[in-house]
């Protein structure tokens, strides 16, 4: 079966919802992939909001933006997503078109540091209070790694639990439905 990338159906569908002036947030911005792909649909108008526990994702976040000169439209929050409801302004809760994870390590960063389920729960948590009526959330998880498999389940768990008047969930997998296969969950808010 041919694999699909899972970051480049991600970013189609935000493409199909998100317009200049319109506010996103990369929960894990990583070394920046993401954040970039969302500055270059809201900007420079719009705002995104990036978040990253490790200062090294911010930092190379930064310089991405430097080179690419979207700077003016970025914010880099040096913390963990678990904390998006505190960090993000209250002005915007309710109004944020789309947010993005992308669990397990920083890609070329040390592997032992990952995201953890309690906090990915926490910020799943926040992202469906701040996300706007008809926003999306994107989360692609990895079980094929150390606390992957533990993480991936849980957010399933966690999907299955919403209320379906209220969010819209679908699972993408990456190859033939496998439970070692990496996934991308969307959650599409509907009131």
């Amino acid at each position: 079966m041919k694999r699909i990338s899972l970051v480049n159906t991600a970013h189609e569908l935000i493409r199909n919802i998100l317009s200049p002036g319109d506010i996103a947030i990369d929960a894990t911005v990583g070394n920046g992939h993401d954040t970039v792909f969302l500055a270059e649909q809201v900007g420079p108008s719009g705002r995104v909001y990036g978040l990253d526990i490790q200062q090294e994702a911010i930092d190379s976040t930064r310089e991405k933006f430097r080179q690419n000169e979207l700077s003016d439209c970025l914010t880099l929050i040096h913390a963990s997503h678990a904390d998006m409801n505190e960090k993000i302004p209250f002005d915007l809760h309710g109004k944020i078109r789309v947010i993005m994870f992308n669990l397990g390590y920083l890609p070329g960063g040390d592997k032992s540091v990952i995201t953890l389920t309690d906090s990915t729960l926490g910020a799943l948590s926040a992202a469906i209070r701040i996300l706007a009526v008809n926003g999306i959330i994107t989360l692609l998880a990895y079980p094929g790694h150390p606390g992957g498999d533990q993480e991936t389940d849980q957010v399933k768990t966690w999907c299955e639990q919403l209320n379906p008047e209220q969010f819209k969930v679908r699972t993408i997998y990456s190859t033939a439905q496998k439970e070692s296969a990496p996934r991308l969950f969307v959650i599409s808010k509907l009131s």
